[in-house]
């Protein structure tokens, strides 16, 4: 007789709750390890120096456990990963831009206070006067240094000094080096063996029997290298050189000497909207950038209407019916969208050049002309529009094609009765029955186009540059090019400059995607 698990009153399906107990389980375990990892990640940038980062995965660990400890949140789990994905490479970041907007972060003022600090009283000079020649010698298979007080000048009291042999030397430990009469015994090595032993020898310290601790001044010289600043307890620091004061300034993020000289390196401070009224109060910021603004509105614009322009008039031919060898024509214009873009400007760069390009060959054989494409700013700006219009108009032509092929056939019909032509029904009935379900898909481009980095970086670089700009700044920079050459190229690496500008353009972003998000709602 059998015995069923309901005529012991137990549900059917206990035997499937080990394996659904391990399972959650396993995800309980899965969940810790992560939760731990960010912890370790906490820790590790806290130790750093790097509160934004600690902060940064403290939120993220602590809401990991929240969500995946408590089976009230369960259904937040499938959307955390793409949360969570979302605050670190995106929200992050633009809090980051945002935050550094506020300092004169650049790359004179790109450590904290406390390395700063430290490197300052981890520089020392030579003691003047005071330089033994020295000569690297081999016996057998020992290896010694023979010091030389002669080449410092013949001062009284010259004497020669041998060291140890070198393979006795430890790390971090000095190397003991006493007086000598006897000439070197042995081979003394060339320059090129000196050099290949360069490095070892600049972390060797050799002490005298006096105590005095000689570094590496040069490649044949040793000497007494004395700590150049001392801390004051008033975190000041004093030059042992000239006895100079240095104090922290920290509204300026530099040590400065009381005749207010700033030595550099400095740490980032807070500025206030300094970086944001400098774009528009400093005149050698204000002309370029105001140049640059003008210019990425009217190259995104004109890019739009070029390629729309192209598109449509090509689609509109594509619908002919007397055209034949549709399919093949289609395969053709869409091809330079399958290209990559970068392969694509690149060709051009090379078909522009003014002295052996194809462009400029066909121009001077035909109308004896030879453009300077890329020291002239307006041919410079002719030439990305040319080259932007034909890597951009597929895709108008693409959504073209489409939204003609909605449009009812009646339409044409009746404005053939009316005698209209293809002229006529191109302007009053295919454009603007396209042209509004068209408006969010071009605002989409313009968005694009506005910060078209690629395009610009590698056709033109920004040049020809814009004169008596303080930063780097050309007439074919847009603004995300020119953001990227103030943080990224060029001397002054104004970081904090960069991201004031990067803040700008993204509010500007901000409100075209608003304004497409509205214009989508429209019912077509």
């Amino acid at each position: 007789m059998f015995v069923t698990n309901a005529s012991r009153g137990l549900p059917r399906h206990r035997s499937r709750y080990p394996a659904e107990r391990y399972t959650r389980w396993a995800l309980r375990a899965l969940t810790a390890l992560l939760v731990l990892a960010t912890l370790w990640l906490v820790v590790a940038f806290h130790l750093r120096g790097q509160w934004m980062f600690s902060l940064l995965f403290l939120v993220l660990g602590a809401s990991l456990a929240i969500v995946f400890g408590k089976r009230q949140l369960m259904s937040h789990r499938y959307i955390f990963p793409a949360l969570a994905g979302m605050g670190v490479f995106v929200i992050f970041p633009l809090v980051y831009t945002i935050g550094i907007s506020f300092s004169n972060y650049s790359s004179s003022n790109l450590l904290s206070e406390e390395r700063v600090r430290a490197q300052l009283l981890g520089q020392t000079y030579q003691a003047e006067g005071q330089a033994f020649d020295f000569q690297l010698v081999r016996d057998g298979d020992r290896t010694r240094l023979y010091l030389d007080a002669k080449g410092a000048g013949d001062r009284e009291g010259v004497r020669q000094l041998v060291s140890q042999p070198l393979a006795q030397a430890v790390e971090g430990q000095p190397l003991a080096v006493e007086p000598t009469q006897a000439a070197p015994s042995g081979e003394a090595l060339g320059i090129r063996e000196v050099i290949a032993q360069r490095d070892r020898l600049q972390r060797l310290t050799l002490v005298t029997p006096e105590g005095t601790e000689l570094k590496m001044a040069g490649l044949r010289s040793f000497a007494p290298m004395l700590p150049r600043f001392e801390a004051n307890p008033d975190g000041s620091l004093t030059d042992l050189r000239d006895g100079t004061t240095l104090t922290p300034d920290q509204e300026t993020g530099f040590f400065v000497t009381e005749d207010g000289e700033r030595l550099t390196p400095g740490w980032p401070v807070a500025v206030g909207l300094d970086n944001y009224t400098k774009i528009f109060t400093d005149p050698d910021i204000r002309g370029p950038f105001l140049q640059i603004f003008v210019w990425t509105f009217v190259f995104a614009g004109l890019t739009v209407v070029f390629t729309l322009a192209v598109g449509f008039v090509l689609a509109t031919l594509l619908q002919w019916d007397q055209l034949k060898g549709k399919a093949l024509y289609r395969t053709l214009l869409i091809l330079p969208y399958a290209v990559p873009a970068f392969i694509s400007i690149l060709i051009f760069k090379g078909m522009f050049n003014q002295n052996h390009g194809e462009i400029n060959l066909i121009l001077e054989n035909l109308f004896g002309i030879s453009p300077t494409w890329f020291t002239d700013p307006a041919m410079a700006r002719s030439m990305l529009l040319i080259v932007n219009t034909w890597l951009g108009y597929p895709y108008m032509l693409l959504l073209c094609m489409g939204l003609i092929q909605s449009i009812p056939r009646d339409l044409y019909e009746a404005s053939a009765v009316d005698g209209g032509g293809s002229l006529t029904n191109m302007l009053r009935i295919t454009l603007p029955l396209i042209l509004k379900p068209l408006t969010p898909l071009l605002i989409a481009a313009f968005a694009f186009n506005f910060n078209n980095f690629v395009l610009i970086a590698l056709l033109t670089g920004g040049k020809p540059d814009i004169l008596g700009a303080s930063t780097p700044a050309g007439t074919t920079d847009l603004l995300v090019s020119y953001t990227y050459r103030i943080a990224f190229q060029d001397a002054g690496q104004q970081f904090g400059l960069a991201a004031a500008i990067a803040t700008l353009i993204f509010l500007l972003v901000v409100g075209l995607s608003w304004l497409n998000l509205r214009l989508s709602k429209v019912k077509v």
